[in-house]
């Protein structure tokens, strides 16, 4: 009864128409214990457990964990010899000696900037590594641009006294959230450091005629899904919609939805929930962006296929209905990934004409979800 309501309501329809820099703050703690803290803390453990010389008390001081010194104080006081090779965005190589007569734990925080003559990146992850004197060793750290002209090639860094305010609230929910992917936090620290538009930051193509970016923001173009988890979080860090840019465009909610790795983010982003869901798709085909409208049926077929099977051939073969939104009905039909997909664009092939723009499509779609049913049957 529900599918019968919504085609009765929803028959085709004839379409018309840089960083800012102050003064260092307190250091940013790390988690308190950490990971590499306990690790420390077990590698004291078991070498206090080395059999003691004939005679000799148990040296129980070695349980104790080494004291830690941070990176750029321990480098200033000659305690720390280190090396620094990153690629500009998000991997960061340390090599550090411990020269000091002691063991040490070098502690990187997040926030710590490094430099060269045309990138500076932050530490989005702190680390711990522990030296015996005299003893080399190497920290991967992960790092994020902080501006988006920064060149993505393996170049040697060096530390830097300046601190990046703005992004310090945002390493706190970093800690806190170990699935942010590296393209989600490199997102969220271009937003809030240059506030960059969506055409700049998206994968996918703008439409509606949007300006494209001036600059060449290639390398830091991330994946929907990850821009969406960059807004929840800056969200979730006190930071208002309406002062990130491209939490604006109205491209991007729909573009979120119909792809799959971040639906659900976006569904909490965008405050939709399952029983809300269906009323969002029917209104975005509606009544939705001339330029994005017929994405809807993208979603419709993927969330609501039973519905899918049934609507889309109708808009297919709907002589007055815009051309987009019919070559989209017959691309949509094999986002369902039913098996009862298959007659119906075979069929739509023979009655469009397989020589017309839109029987090729038909039988386009109707190739690649034979091959996609084929491969899901096989796995």
């Amino acid at each position: 009864m529900k599918t019968k309501t919504f085609c009765a309501i929803l028959l085709p329809a004839v379409a018309v128409g840089g960083l800012s820099f102050l003064p260092v703050k307190s250091g940013l703690a790390l988690p308190s214990p950490s990971l590499k803290q306990a690790a420390l803390v077990a590698l004291a453990v078991a070498a206090s457990t080395t059999a003691p010389a004939h005679g000799q008390p148990a040296p129980l001081v070695a349980a104790i964990p080494p004291e830690e010194m941070g990176l750029a104080a321990g480098v200033r006081q000659g305690v720390f010899k280190a090396e620094f090779k990153g690629n500009g965005r998000e991997k960061m190589r340390a090599t550090v000696t411990n020269n000091g007569k002691t063991r040490l734990a070098v502690r990187v925080p997040a926030g710590q900037i490094f430099e060269n003559e045309r990138n500076a990146v932050a530490v989005v992850r702190a680390d711990l590594l522990a030296l015996a004197p005299g003893q080399t060793g190497e920290l991967s750290l992960q790092t994020a641009a902080l501006r988006s002209t920064n060149k993505v090639v393996d170049a040697a860094l060096r530390l830097s006294p300046q601190t990046a305010p703005k992004i310090e609230p945002l390493l706190g929910y970093i800690a806190d959230h170990a699935e942010l992917t590296p393209g989600a936090i490199q997102t969220a620290v271009l937003a809030l450091t240059e506030n960059l538009p969506l055409s700049a930051i998206a994968k996918f193509s703008s439409g509606g005629g949007r300006l494209p970016s001036r600059f060449d923001t290639t390398a830091f173009r991330a994946d929907t899904a990850d821009i969406v988890a960059a807004l929840l979080a800056l969200r979730e860090t006190g930071r208002r919609d309406d002062e990130v840019a491209m939490s604006i465009d109205p491209q991007l909610k729909i573009e979120a939805m119909i792809d799959p790795p971040a639906r659900a983010t976006a569904m909490r982003y965008y405050g939709l929930t399952a029983e809300t869901e269906w009323e969002y798709w029917k209104n975005e085909l509606a009544t939705g962006d001339t330029s994005t409208r017929h994405y809807a049926l993208y979603g419709i077929a993927r969330n609501y296929p039973d519905i899918a099977l049934d609507m889309l051939p109708k808009w297919a073969r709907e002589t007055r209905t815009s051309a987009i939104f019919r070559l989209s009905a017959i691309q949509a039909l094999a986002d369902t990934d039913r098996a009862e997909a298959l007659p119906i664009l075979r069929q739509l092939a023979d009655e469009l004409g397989r020589y017309t723009d839109l029987g090729r499509a038909a039988t386009s779609a109707a190739q690649y979800l034979d091959a996609h049913l084929a491969k899901v049957a096989a796995n």
